[in-house]
């Protein structure tokens, strides 16, 4: 991410913060005896201040008084949350884990009673006391921001900070798995909207777009509105209690035969295509927007609403298909060097590569060394002897690099695969930005949607990890 993007998400995110902090203060101040607000915390929660914490969130599931009393406390407590800084949220979120965990004492008890339940109506009434006793306290706190202004989307950004923490701390990972579990049920594909975003959409969500774009890096307002012309366009899914903040969202060029090169489809200058005259529509930027979600698939979904909204608009549109980063190649290729990868180079190639360098032999070593300096796409003579080599790796790579659990190791591969795309075509110095020189070697890959076969790719892919490819990539591979 370049200085003025980072500078630009944090300006959005902190208005963003200041606009919920604003909104809660007045819910909250209807409380009686409030906290007083998030500066009578100290940022970093110490110890004086735990105790304070621990009692608002005691008052929050006593749930006295009316419906405004339990928003004001759920508010107040949710503006402490918001005016910690790191350590303090760590605190926080360690407070909520270990002290609202489920009574694991009374969970046993139940599931005891269960067990010894003598006729059907005890063992109804076993199994509803332990469905009430494994609702865990802390899952019905959270609960409580749901009714307020931003409050699901307060959630998912305290997930995303769980998921950070999560990873050094069991408590805080059990936590995690509960609002996971939470947000899934709220976020089912069945409640989300999918809405088109355009030049005309409002200023605050064109932001946004610039600021969630994980793939390839909006680099000005000119870069942005070029993605969203006539022969351009872009969808997102919506929820109804997030009205104006992206879930994901896809950009899809359309334009006739499957593009090669990003560097050309990103072009501001090229001309604009007639979108009713395309036959392809490409995918070729997928971004979730919400750190918070991750694990809560919704990609696959979208890319079929868009198919089908883009085959009713333009009936021409034969071929859809994605331009997609390679974005595990490179360390791949790393851990193969340093594992010994057998037939790196063929006879014939390590001879090409040879006489490019202008030297009597060339090995693996050179291989490694000479993608080590992007200076390499300068030099053609170089640039041809490593195209059979790298291309015929990289199919590898995406045929029959795989996980422990069967499925293809790079993560973009996998999201395509598991939606029922098959490996379609390999592009040569498709990307050569740095980032896709870092990552991919300048390569880039098409997956192709076939209507016909999507269904019968992705059985073959979940049941079996099995890759359809082209008979191009596959030949690759041998």
């Amino acid at each position: 991410m370049s200085e003025t993007r980072a500078s630009a998400s944090a300006g959005f995110l902190d208005r963003t913060l200041r606009t919920l902090q604003t909104a809660w203060r007045d819910i909250s101040e209807t409380a009686r005896g409030a906290i007083g607000g998030s500066d009578a915390v100290a940022p970093a929660l110490p110890d004086g201040d735990i105790e304070k914490v621990r009692e608002r969130m005691r008052e929050c599931l006593d749930g006295r008084g009316g419906e405004v009393s339990a928003r004001a406390r759920a508010a107040e407590l949710g503006r402490v949350y918001l005016g910690l800084d790191g350590e303090g949220r760590k605190r926080f979120l360690r407070l909520l884990a270990d002290e609202f965990d489920v009574d694991h004492g009374a969970a046993a008890a139940s599931a005891s009673a269960l067990i010894q339940a003598k006729d059907d109506r005890a063992r109804a009434k076993a199994e509803r006391g332990l469905r009430a006793v494994l609702n865990a306290p802390r899952l019905r706190l959270l609960t409580q921001f749901n009714g307020l202004p931003e409050g699901v989307k307060f959630l998912v950004d305290m997930r995303a900070e769980l998921l950070r923490f999560g990873r050094e701390d069991r408590a805080l990972g059990g936590l995690e798995a509960d609002l996971k579990e939470l947000l899934g049920a709220w976020f089912d594909i069945g409640f989300l909207e999918l809405r088109r975003i355009t030049w005309e959409s409002p200023a605050a969500l064109l932001e946004k777009l610039s600021v969630y774009e994980a793939v390839h890096e909006v680099r000005s307002w000119t870069d942005l509105k070029n993605r969203l012309d006539s022969d351009r366009r872009c969808f997102a899914f919506f929820h109804p209690r997030m009205p104006s903040e992206p879930l994901i969202f896809v950009e899809v060029a359309l334009v006739n035969g499957m593009a090669a090169n990003v560097q050309e489809l990103l072009d501001v200058t090229a001309p604009v295509v007639d979108p009713r005259s395309a036959d392809t529509a490409i995918f070729y930027s997928i971004s979730n927007a919400q750190k918070g979600l991750a694990g809560i698939s919704f990609g696959g979904f979208l890319i079929k609403r868009v198919v089908d909204q883009l085959s009713a608009e333009f009936p021409k549109l034969k071929t859809f298909a994605t331009l997609s980063p390679i974005p595990g190649f490179t360390q791949w290729l790393d851990r193969e060097f340093a594992a010994g990868l057998p037939g790196v180079l063929g006879k014939h190639e390590r001879k090409v590569l040879a006489a490019a360098l202008g030297q009597g032999n060339a090995s693996k070593g050179d291989l490694k060394q000479i993608l080590g300096d992007p200076a390499w796409t300068r030099k053609p003579e170089v640039a041809a002897a490593l195209e059979a080599p790298l291309k015929r790796l990289a199919a590898r790579y995406l045929v029959e690099g795989k996980r422990e659990d069967g499925k293809a190791v790079d993560p973009v591969a996998n999201f395509h695969l598991g939606n029922g795309a098959r490996v379609e075509r390999l592009n040569w110095l498709g990307d050569t930005s740095k980032k896709g020189l870092r990552q991919s070697a300048g390569m880039m890959v098409n997956y192709q949607y076939r209507l016909a076969e999507i269904e019968a790719n992705h059985e073959a892919y979940e049941g079996e990890g099995k890759v359809m490819t082209s008979s191009a990539v596959a030949t690759l591979l041998k």
